[in-house]
């Protein structure tokens, strides 16, 4: 039986977007990686696996559901090598997975590129969103990488400036990329997009600062202009749709940005026009909820408050003792509750055992939702 779209967003009960791709699907995409398939066969393989997660989330009680990113490689993929041209990935290091004395384990890291002008590449996104909207009668939502990503990734060194001598050209094409991007999503069906800007939180943490005064950049004015630059994306969106703006690290907590919101906190939940924030706060490097007492009337946040990546469920007691202890700076209809990020951060992440854990703490949100709101 459909149901029907709430009119204000977000649920009770959200997640962040991405979830486990398994086994079968993993191994597709590495078949055709390796030329053993075609992109017709990969996409049925990806179609087949959404069909799943669509149930899945459905089951749980989920009144918002994802494609959990299956088309994708890494969150980024979805817009900043497919969605638009003039970028490219360049990986610094040989080794795809690899021990690190300073940054404990991670993958290679991938510097985004400009090489050429950007420009948009199409409605590629919106048709996956249609399959998606097919399958659900629920509110389908779809994610973008944030447009600070590929400036924060890069920096001025590897954006061309034979291409652009001047970032306001840069920060123009690329803003307007988004909203071709958005109208296409819309065109297909979408009204609920969510902006992982992940680059934020990491301006509070000392050595992130150090490395890119390093290479010149003051975070401070970074923080300018990549508010500026979400705020630019969210007055294109077409009417109707609503813009959520996801805060977040890594899942790696060795190497990402071991600092609380309090650094960002007057500016995020003031100068970025957006009335809804999805917030890592499942473990001590969060920080305290105190960023919380910044939040305007009328606004919402989305408290992360289930680890996505350790198996361990978290109880019911504890997720309400969490939110009681938000409610110390925000009042309660100003919350809601969700995973602290995706649940897969790679293609290559696929464990079937790992999605009966995933349901079972997904499952744990919707019920934490109705027993403190009444409905998920």
């Amino acid at each position: 039986m459909p149901h029907s779209p709430r009119s204000s967003l977000p649920f009770h009960a959200e997640h962040i977007g991405s979830l486990v791709r398994p086994t079968k699907l993993v191994l597709a995409r590495q078949d055709f990686d390796a030329g053993r398939i075609d992109a017709a066969a990969l996409r049925s393989a990806e179609d087949q696996a959404i069909r799943q997660v669509v149930a899945l989330q459905e089951e749980v009680g989920l009144q918002v559901v994802t494609d959990g990113e299956f088309r994708r490689g890494t969150y980024s993929d979805s817009f900043t090598t497919q969605g638009i041209r003039g970028v490219s990935v360049e990986l610094t290091e040989a080794e795809g997975w690899k021990s690190s004395a300073t940054h404990g384990h991670r993958m290679a890291r991938r510097i985004p590129r400009v090489v050429e002008r950007i420009e948009w590449n199409g409605p590629q996104h919106a048709r996956d969103f249609a399959y998606l909207k097919s399958l659900t009668g629920r509110v389908g939502k779809f994610t973008l990488p944030g447009p600070g990503y590929i400036h924060y990734r890069a920096g001025r060194e590897h954006i061309s400036r034979d291409v652009y001598p001047n970032l306001d050209a840069f920060w123009s094409d690329l803003v307007h990329a988004y909203h071709l991007e958005l109208r296409a999503l819309a065109d297909a069906g979408c009204t609920y997009v969510q902006i992982d800007e992940t680059s934020l939180v990491k301006f509070g943490d000392p050595r992130v600062r150090a490395l890119l005064a390093a290479r010149g950049d003051d975070w401070q004015q970074l923080l300018r202009i990549y508010i500026d630059a979400v705020n630019a994306v969210i007055a294109g969106a077409p009417a109707g749709m609503t813009i959520g703006v996801h805060v977040c690290r890594s899942q790696d907590p060795s190497w990402q940005a071991a600092v609380g919101y309090d650094p960002i906190a007057q500016a995020m939940f003031h100068d970025i026009k957006t009335d809804i924030y999805f917030l890592e706060y499942d473990d001590p490097r969060s920080g305290s909820f105190e960023p919380l007492r910044l939040l305007p009337q009328g606004k919402k946040a989305v408290l992360g408050l289930v680890h996505s990546r350790k198996p361990e469920l978290e109880s019911l007691a504890f997720i309400k003792q969490r939110i009681k202890e938000a409610c110390q700076y925000a009042r309660l209809d100003q919350l809601a509750i969700s995973p602290q990020c995706g649940f897969a951060t790679g293609v290559f992440l696929g464990d079937d055992s790992a999605i009966e854990a995933q349901r079972a703490k997904l499952a744990r949100v919707v019920e934490a939702a109705r027993e403190v709101w009444g409905q998920a």
